[in-house]
């Protein structure tokens, strides 16, 4: 069976929709950011969520044992993205970037970028353009008034 393809990326922040985290302890409704993402297995680590106690037993003589708490994967089907522009759980749409070559993650309900990267790419893609528009702008007027 092939894995389908995962779209949260580390870094994300990323709400719990579904599922308890065991003995009492709720999560369903909990956000937090995305630290490790394994597409083979469609699971995430998230930060400080769904934490679990594992007892752990020296190795050596300078190696401490005990009992340490550590992050469990979830499964990537159980969270949806957080907005960053309007806070709301999303699922995530695509669209061409500024530069038209690569598609971008969007959010479905307020259309922002979801990627960071590509937005500063779209920013500077803008002031390009409105550079570019500018010197165009000058040029006309300098035709128009060599005319004259």
């Amino acid at each position: 069976m092939a894995a389908s393809k995962i779209e949260i990326k580390k870094g994300d922040v990323v709400e719990i929709i579904c599922g308890g985290g065991g003995k009492g302890v709720k999560t369903k409704g909990k956000q937090g950011k995305v630290q490790v993402v394994y597409p083979g297995e469609n699971k995430v680590i998230l930060e400080n969520l769904n934490m679990v106690k594992k007892h752990k037993k020296p190795r050596s003589a300078q190696q401490a044992g005990g009992i340490i708490e550590m992050p469990r994967a979830v499964d990537a089907s159980n969270v949806m993205v957080v907005c960053p522009e309007c806070g709301k759980k999303t699922r995530i749409g695509h669209t061409l970037a500024a530069d038209g070559k690569k598609y971008v993650r969007q959010c479905k309900k307020c259309s922002a970028l979801l990627d960071r990267k590509e937005s500063k790419v779209a920013a500077k893609a803008k002031k390009a353009k409105a550079a570019d528009k500018k010197v165009a702008e000058k040029k006309a007027k300098a035709a128009t008034e060599e005319k004259e």
